[in-house]
């Protein structure tokens, strides 16, 4: 004969179990949502999510025990607040790190990164770049298998920043112009192998560099919250764009999206790498801001800090006002060109751009509004990136990605 249920309550033990079954596939949700610091505390977690109260409590204990985030249960009220406080949610600071690994014309750098894009360690860096791949990301490798040493983290996986648009889904840098690597190059195979040999586990992955600021400054910095966030920026050589639609890092049917490099902005300039005249690569980054300034580049630091420093501390020279001037008008004429066409709610700047940006803000969003039909009809915001190694740390968010995915699976 069947019995009767058990009127009893069940154990508390057991009672978490299921509340934590019923939100297992919040899991991941409720991470990336720590993640990107739009979750505080339980409270906004728990509405965010759209569960009870005890399920995203049981959520955020499981994500606790992982060693993924810390669960502040003693918050205290803030002031003028009225009823029980909410515990606070944070990023574990001794939590797993991801190894981000950045490769540019002037050098490379490794570092440590932790949830929240929070960088715990960096390697020093290399101003040598090889012509041969594997041996530049056998150092960069190295460095970074000695910080997972010194610090004693557990490693979720490895990316890798590029200066060069990367086919997917096989992993190649077609265009690594700046780098003297051969064109093609499986630099996403070649990072695997030399993570293999220096006997570090993890998924790896490469990405364009300025693909990878823009999802770190979208999660992280100062494209947080824009729906259609469109990053331009120029590093040590060239300029790269990005685009974030609905928090997604979009790169097209192949990887091979938006290289606005190669948008023409001054017809009969200098010649492109890319066979063309006057695209904005040659016309509105380090070397070009330099040239036109009449200063020749010198052998001590990289291109970007030469014109950085140009600019920042000589900004009364007409010389160096002239030049700025000229960048200006042609990065602002690609910006309405790309505004014309993509639409963006919040345009981000990083490196020089960002600089120039500082320089002369009403001159350049005046001429991205006079040349663009959605800036003249309400004007796109303009902004500077705010975080210090963007590239870096958007090559962490590729390996993360896995663990915002799937956390217990991928960690238990």
């Amino acid at each position: 004969m069947r019995g009767k249920a058990d009127p009893r309550p069940t154990g508390e033990g057991t009672t978490s179990r299921t509340r934590l079954d019923r939100g297992r596939g919040a899991l991941g949700p409720a991470l990336e949502l720590v993640h990107t610091g739009r979750a505080p505390t339980r409270a906004v977690l728990t509405a965010e999510l759209g569960v009870t109260r005890a399920t995203a409590g049981a959520v955020a204990a499981e994500l606790e025990a992982l060693g993924l985030i810390r669960v502040d249960a003693r918050p205290g009220a803030a002031a003028g607040s009225q009823g029980r406080p909410s515990h606070r949610l944070s990023v574990a600071e001794d939590g797993p790190v991801a190894l981000a690994a950045q490769v540019h014309a002037d050098g490379f750098r490794a570092a440590l990164v932790g949830l929240g894009g929070r960088i715990v360690a960096t390697a020093p860096g290399c101003e040598v770049v090889d012509a041969d791949p594997a041996k530049v990301l056998g150092s960069v490798v190295a460095a970074g298998a000695d910080l997972l040493r010194e610090t004693g983290r557990r490693c979720v996986g490895a990316g890798l920043a590029v200066p060069s648009a990367m086919a997917e889904p096989e992993g190649l840098a077609l265009n690594p112009m700046h780098l003297a690597w051969p064109a093609g190059a499986p630099v996403r195979e070649i990072f695997a192998e030399q993570l293999r040999a220096a006997g570090l586990d993890g998924p790896a992955f490469a990405g364009n560099d300025v693909n990878l600021a823009a999802l770190a400054e979208h999660r992280h910095g100062a494209g947080r919250g824009a729906r259609d966030l469109l990053c331009v920026a120029t590093g040590h050589r060239g300029v790269g764009g990005a685009l974030v639609l609905d928090g997604r890092l979009h790169t097209g049917s192949s990887g091979l999206a938006l290289e606005v490099g190669h948008v023409p902005v001054n017809p009969g300039g200098r010649p492109c790498h890319c066979g063309s005249r006057g695209c904005l690569d040659v016309e509105a980054d380090p070397l070009a801001l330099l040239t036109a300034a009449g200063r020749e580049p010198g052998p001590e630091v990289s291109l970007l800090k030469q014109a950085d420093t140009l600019i920042r501390e000589h900004y009364d020279d007409p010389a160096v006002r002239s030049a700025v001037a000229a960048l200006v008008d042609r990065l602002g004429l690609g910006l309405a060109g790309l505004v014309n066409i993509l639409n963006p709610d919040r345009i981000i700047l990083g490196g020089l751009h960002g600089t120039l940006l500082d320089a002369a803000p009403d001159r350049l969003r005046a001429v991205v509004a006079d040349r663009s039909l959605w800036g003249r009809s309400g004007g796109v915001p303009i902004l500077a990136c705010t975080l210090a190694h963007n590239s870096l740390a958007g090559a962490a968010e590729l390996a993360w990605q896995p663990v915002l995915d799937d956390p217990l699976g991928t960690l238990a």
